[in-house]
């Protein structure tokens, strides 16, 4: 049993550290806040995030910042010096450094953009979730994916609810049971 659940520590801690997305966009969802402060950022030297393109030949990056009307498109140049250009995939969340040379924007370092967890959400290690899949201790676990990413593959013994249906049914969807362990993962950062 240890040797097949060995598999899944990898998964696991890819798992946890994915988690965090989905805790932020349920808080978003439920608190309604919104971040506008576009020119704060900009003055700051830095942008958050969507990263809408990414163009090799031309070293640029394209990041949506703010949301709704207020988002704004902004390009950053990269070169051999930019830390972290892996996490400049398009459509993946990021905060990106820049710095001014020449006149141009140049991207210093790029880092994925990871959530806060939710006030009274606490993110447990692949060490706990492992003992909690050995042990008696009765929880249940989430897959917030979409369906179509859960056929796939899943951790043994999770059950599925996506996000979007998780927003609209709420409670109807969880366990009964309120003082039971839920357990959520997704498969992104935001």
């Amino acid at each position: 049993m240890k040797k097949r659940f060995g598999k899944f520590i990898p998964i696991c801690i890819m798992l946890t550290m994915m988690t965090w997305g989905c805790a932020q966009d349920m808080k978003t969802a439920q608190d309604g806040v919104m971040k506008p402060a576009v020119a704060q950022k900009q003055a700051e030297n830095v942008y958050k995030g969507k990263i809408i393109g990414k163009s090799n030949k031309a070293k640029t990056i394209s990041i949506e910042v703010g949301k709704g009307k207020d988002a704004q498109t902004m390009m950053v140049r990269f070169d051999d010096k930019t830390k972290g250009i892996e996490h400049a995939a398009q459509d993946e969340a990021a905060i990106i450094t820049w710095e001014m040379r020449n006149g141009d924007k140049y991207a210093t370092v790029i880092k994925p953009k990871l959530a806060t967890l939710p006030e009274g959400v606490t993110e447990i290690g692949v060490d706990e979730l492992y003992g909690l899949i050995s042990g008696d201790t009765p929880f249940t676990l989430v897959d917030a994916r979409p369906k179509s990413r859960y056929d796939q593959a899943h951790l043994p013994g999770a059950i599925n609810i996506p996000v979007p249906v998780l927003k609209e049914k709420k409670a109807a969807v969880l366990p009964k049971d309120k003082d039971e362990l839920l357990i959520f993962y997704c498969g992104g950062y935001t």
